[in-house]
This record gives C-alpha cells, structure tokens and sequence, in this order.
C-alpha cells in the first residue's frame, strides 16, 4: 500500500517545492529569451511579470520548505498552494504576452 495517499497533507508540501524550484527556472529561462530579442512596449511587461512570477514561485518554495519542517501546519501548506497557483497564472500570462512581443 502507498503511503502517499491523495488526502495525505503532508505529500503536498514535497511536490510543491521541486515543482516550484523548477518553476523559478522556467521564469529565468523566459527572462533569459526575451533578453536575447530585446523586447519594448509590451516586452516590458512581460519581463516585469516574469520576474514577479518568479518571486512568487520562490515564496511558494519557502512556504512549502516551511511546513514541510513545521509539525502539522496545513496554513502554511495552503499558502504555498496558493502562491504557486497564482504563480502559474502569472506565468501562464506571461506566455500568452510573449507569443504577441516575439513575433
């Protein structure tokens, strides 16, 4: 029998912070990309969304980091739930942006 059921909270938390980790790589990467065209008007948006979108990712790193070291705190489990949740809107976002500045 596994021992990571779907309702065990404390599973959450270990798949939060590696898919954040990697998600502030993604943002780095698209930073990275828009750099190379040298983006205006829109692009700079995009970038500052990007960058915002990252520090989100990381938030939500640490918050997962945070309850994964706390004993049985579900709040900061929610949070860094939420925080990547709104990161991967941001990002999604992002991409939607860039598909209109890389042209």
């Amino acid at each position: 029998m596994s021992t990571h059921a779907p309702n065990n909270r404390a599973s959450l938390s270990q798949h939060i912070l590696p898919s954040s980790a990697t998600m502030v790589g993604v943002c780095i990467t698209a930073l990275s990309i828009l750099k190379l065209v040298r983006p205006t008007g829109l692009g700079f948006w995009v970038n500052h969304l990007l960058a915002l979108s990252s520090l989100v990712f990381l938030t939500s790193g640490m918050l997962s980091y945070a309850a994964m070291r706390a004993a049985q705190n579900t709040r900061l489990e929610r949070y860094a739930d939420v925080a990547f949740i709104a990161g991967s809107i941001l990002l999604s976002f992002c991409t939607v942006f860039i598909a209109f500045v890389i042209q």
